[in-house]
């Protein structure tokens, strides 16, 4: 059989300090990285106390490997070892060269130093408190910061069960009519282009390129889940995004100002 062919795709290792960060920030961090490329490592390190516990969720449902390091002596973290020297080597061996390492500590800039020597591309996820050393070591830093929580929900009291009325009596059910398909606009597909278009000079994203982010973002997204027969129509029920026809047939996507999108800025998420 013969070896796979080399793909011109972004190869992109995530690795997350998982001693340093919140489970929180994984979905995050993720959502950052799709624009890169491919995530093809997804690893999370940390001790036994970490991993059996806060992290053990979110690593599962994001399909992250966990990297287990015991603590040899107390004070001592050989996580962080463990994380340097798995980027190093898939340096080497070519199997990623984008990395978005998830941490805010600052012994990881000299890695982040090294990595852009070999000339990987390296961007860092981290919190508000994350030090200039690490940040500045990065190409690219995105802060997460701690979403408040939400308000205590109101109780509904559920109505009461009526009596029971007798069978003989009762009207034979009624078939109501199929529901027609309710088109739903997610917050996501907006925070998309918004993120794509972001770095361009001309403002704007190919629907192509958009699918792409989407699908690496989520594996199952699909414009049928949200009741649209394709991504283009998706797009046209948006109020805040502008779809164009270019030139030879392909369409792209930008922002609209948000003067005219205004009825449209308290979408909720879907």
């Amino acid at each position: 059989m013969s070896a796979t062919p080399p793909t011109s795709e972004t190869r992109v290792a995530v690795l997350v300090d998982c001693d340093n960060v919140p489970p929180d920030i994984l979905d995050h961090a993720l959502r950052m990285v799709a624009q890169f490329g491919r995530v093809v490592l997804r690893r999370g390190y940390g001790n036994q106390g970490t991993l059996g516990n806060k992290w053990q969720e979110a690593l599962v449902r994001l399909a992250f490997t966990p990297c287990l390091q015991y603590q040899y002596a107390a004070g001592k973290n050989t996580a962080d070892i463990a994380l340097a020297l798995d980027a190093l080597e898939a340096l080497f061996d070519h199997r990623a060269d984008t990395f978005c390492l998830v941490t805010s500590d600052s012994d990881f800039a000299y890695l982040c130093r090294k990595l852009r020597e070999r000339g990987a591309t390296v961007c860092i996820v981290g919190e508000p408190k994350t030090p200039d050393a690490l940040r500045n070591a990065s190409d690219q830093f995105f802060e997460w910061v701690r979403p408040e929580p939400p308000a205590d929900a109101v109780i509904e009291v559920a109505p009461k069960v009526a009596a029971k009325a007798d069978p003989a009596k009762a009207d034979p059910p009624k078939q109501e009519p199929p529901k027609p398909t309710v088109k739903r606009r997610p917050r996501f597909l907006v925070e998309a282009v918004s993120l794509l278009v972001s770095d361009t000079a001309e403002g704007k994203v190919g629907l192509g390129s958009l699918g792409q982010y989407l699908k690496r973002m989520d594996p199952a997204f699909s414009p049928e889940t949200y009741g649209h027969s394709g991504l283009l129509n998706m797009v046209k029920t948006y109020d805040l995004l502008a779809p164009q026809q270019e030139q030879g047939g392909h369409w792209s996507v930008s922002l609209r100002p948000k003067t005219e999108g205004a009825a449209e800025a308290d979408m909720p998420r879907a």
